[in-house]
């Protein structure tokens, strides 16, 4: 992974822009200034930020002029369990098992045989516990204590995320029907109406990424990840979702609204404002047009 890294480094060398940038290195430069680099640097043409036309183009622009305080209870993993309880019901959450600001407060013991740790303020502080005997519990301090230090802020510019109170999360380990790792059903949600989605599948192994219309017509378009080989079968909560996103998203401009579908039975997976933090190309290029009408200001 290191070798893979220092590769792309050599071969786009103003990706070093952004890693300092994650590593804070640029706190002193204005957010419109950041985006307009970091947006050059990852998408290859000048940011237009005084008439954004492309998806990509206008999450840049909602990052820096759509500033509801309420959307940062929306993207903290423990907050937002409020909202859901409250807008769509408590059946809809995954069970929580404990909430912890510290590391060390973490009993271990007392947790089940399989869990799932989840940092509340951030995209990668995961730990999955299937057998609780095979777990190496330092090296999940070590990997979430890095996550807790983190500042997810500064190195997109997602201003989101920069006031979450920093925890974690223990929830349920839970299982679909193929006994793997969860299907992730994410809704791109444009002010309480779905327009799109996509399903995540193979995570960590192979990713793959596919993309449907409302009536779970396959669209013809990639982003970042390749489409899956194998045939993807609608989810039996597949309307359900739809409806609880466009419940969900009402008053948002735009917002990716994910969920699971364990068994045919749909629990709530989190709010992201910000796919991909608007830095990834769509193959072919026409698509990003498309999902930029789609978001209205």
């Amino acid at each position: 992974m290191i070798k893979n890294k220092i590769l792309s480094l050599i071969k786009r060398p103003q990706y070093i822009f952004l890693l300092l940038g994650h590593r804070g290195f640029f706190k002193w430069m204005k957010d419109e200034t950041y985006l307009k680099v970091a947006y050059w640097c990852k998408m290859d043409k000048k940011l237009n930020l005084e008439n954004p036309t492309t998806y990509n183009e206008k999450l840049q622009w909602l990052k820096l002029n759509d500033r509801n305080p309420e959307y940062t209870k929306f993207v903290d993993k423990y907050e937002v369990r409020k909202f859901i309880e409250k807008t769509i019901g408590n059946d809809y959450l995954i069970p929580l098992l404990g909430v912890w600001e510290d590391i060390e407060e973490i009993d271990f013991d007392k947790l089940p045989n399989q869990f799932v740790l989840k940092c509340t303020h951030d995209s990668g502080g995961l730990v999955i516990c299937k057998d609780k005997t095979k777990l190496d519990i330092n090296k999940a301090k070590k990997k979430l204590q890095k996550s807790l230090k983190h500042n997810y802020y500064w190195g997109q510019r997602e201003w989101i995320y920069k006031d979450i109170k920093p925890r974690i999360i223990a929830e349920k380990y839970m299982v679909d029907e193929s006994k793997k790792e969860l299907k992730d059903y994410k809704f791109f949600c444009f002010d309480g109406a779905v327009k799109a989605m996509f399903i995540a599948t193979d995570r960590g192994i192979d990713t793959r990424f596919d993309f449907f219309d409302l009536e779970f017509n396959h669209m013809p378009f990639m982003q970042h990840y390749p489409n899956a080989s194998k045939t993807i079968i609608k989810p039996k909560g597949f309307e359900e979702m739809i409806k609880l996103a466009n419940v969900l998203s009402k008053g948002i401009p735009h917002v990716r609204v994910d969920f699971y579908d364990i068994n045919g039975k749909v629990y709530f997976g989190e709010m992201t404002f910000f796919h991909f933090s608007g830095w990834e190309k769509f193959e072919p290029s026409e698509y990003d047009e498309v999902f930029g009408k789609w978001i209205k200001f």
